[in-house]
């Protein structure tokens, strides 16, 4: 059975000495250890999902900040290529990448929404699947993320990114799809008291259903037979996963 991988992206919890409490930027780490302890519970009461999912954060309760617009970003003590290493797995057979995408005016809306489908440079259409997936779990239409060929590149490289969503493309081969937390208004990562549990508790419960979904080959990331042809019509893009020429 395919494996999923459930990526909570954040530079920290929380922002001390400078804020008091968990920030904004934490929804990324919230929500993947939400799925975690969900599936634990569900395994230890016999509800087993027919394919693994490996999930992986990490915690930083004093992570600095910097500048950014329109509203400040959340940094990190640890490099952006040091987090790939330690939270992509080469087992991993495609990706969701969870993280709080408050911070800009083009993903204005309470709640979550899911990117395109980024493979090897590509941003791919999206899923027809996850956003039926979408559709049952919200109740509503479901919401689709912009982002750009920018997004989808190594941070470092001096050009601008809506957030780090999209990262763990720029270091495997496998899909990756983006779970945006959002809201109406930008929000600073940085920001105290802005998490919003039922956000939260939605992207997870999504992230859940998507997992049982895969697990099953009964939902797909991206087009096998698209992809194909996408890569035979006009070759690899896979110079956008590094920094490029200096």
């Amino acid at each position: 059975a395919p494996t999923l991988g459930v990526i909570g992206r954040l530079g920290g919890i929380g922002a001390r000495p400078e804020q008091i409490g968990l920030v904004s930027d934490s929804d990324g780490a919230v929500t993947a250890i939400s799925v975690a302890l969900k599936l634990a519970d569900m395994q230890s009461k016999g509800d087993r999902l027919p394919g693994d999912v490996i999930i992986a954060t990490h915690i930083c309760p004093n992570a600095p900040t910097q500048p950014h617009k329109p509203v400040p970003f959340m940094g990190s003590p640890v490099d952006i290529a040091t987090m790939n290493r330690h939270e992509i797995d080469p087992e991993m057979d495609a990706v969701l990448s969870i993280d709080t995408t408050k911070g800009n005016r083009v993903a204005n809306w309470m709640g979550f929404a899911i990117t395109p489908t980024a493979k090897e440079g590509w941003l791919l259409r999206i899923s027809e699947d996850l956003l039926n997936i979408m559709e049952t779990v919200t109740g509503r239409a479901p919401r689709v993320c912009p982002i750009t060929t920018q997004d989808i590149t190594p941070y470092g490289n001096d050009l601008h990114h809506i957030n780090s969503i999209m990262q763990p493309t720029t270091a495997t081969d496998k899909p990756v799809v983006g779970i945006a937390i959002t809201t109406e208004v930008p929000v600073p990562g940085c920001g105290t008291g802005a998490s919003h549990p039922t956000d939260i508790e939605e992207a997870a419960r999504y992230c859940l259903e998507v997992a049982k979904m895969f697990g099953k080959d009964a939902c797909t990331l991206y087009d096998e037979d698209e992809w194909k042809n996408i890569t035979e019509r006009y070759g690899a893009l896979k110079h956008l996963q590094t920094l490029g020429n200096a």
